[in-house]
């Protein structure tokens, strides 16, 4: 069974495409224009053992705001393409990360219903042209549009980039266990016998 999913989307403020495999070493690669974005879906690969490749084009002079909305919405939607019926899954996954004095913790049920609850709070500021409110549109997006309940909450902040790449990290971690294939799960982890 091929897990993998292909998005591109094209807007008046963007042009993305987005492909992944779930069953990967964390290859590929990632351009937006937005460098810590890259960074940071480089850590979404490498530690949830994705293959992503991400290419996004926008209208930057404006501000990152749209381009990184808009990468997580793609992502999510190859997401959901790749996961299929949900067949097999784990279902749940949690993590916790430390990333120096920050730690981030992530749980996240593939449930077929798209929420995010963020339960942090970062200074006003940018990294690079990054501002770090797109953390939280970015996982918006994202759980939305691979429709995933997913909580992400720092017990414990530092120095900005290191909370927001253990934020990354712990979502990674979460995601990998709960796309994680059950071998001792026949169907869909669910009473309903649905998770779309």
């Amino acid at each position: 069974m091929s897990r993998t999913g292909e998005i591109t989307r094209e807007t008046g403020e963007t042009r993305v495409h987005a492909a992944l495999a779930l069953d990967g070493t964390g290859t590929g690669e990632r351009e937006t224009g937005v460098g810590f974005l890259d960074h940071m879906l480089d850590l979404l690969a490498r530690h949830g053992r994705i293959d992503l490749d991400v290419r996004a084009s926008g209208d930057l002079q404006t501000g990152a705001h749209h381009t990184v909305e808009d990468v997580g919405i793609c992502i999510g939607q190859a997401l959901d393409r790749a996961l299929g019926d949900r067949t097999g899954i784990a279902r749940y996954g949690d993590a916790v990360v430390p990333m120096d004095e920050a730690r981030a913790a992530c749980a996240i049920d593939i449930s077929g219903r798209g929420l995010l609850v963020f339960e942090a709070a970062f200074p006003p500021g940018a990294i690079g042209n990054y501002d770090h409110e797109l953390t939280e549109e970015f996982l918006r997006a994202l759980a939305t549009n691979a429709r995933l309940t997913l909580h992400l909450t720092v017990p414990a902040e530092g120095n900005v980039h290191h909370t927001i790449e253990a934020c990354f990290k712990a979502v990674a971690r979460a995601l990998r266990a709960a796309t994680a294939l059950d071998p001792t799960e026949p169907g869909v982890p669910s009473t309903k016998g649905t998770l779309t």
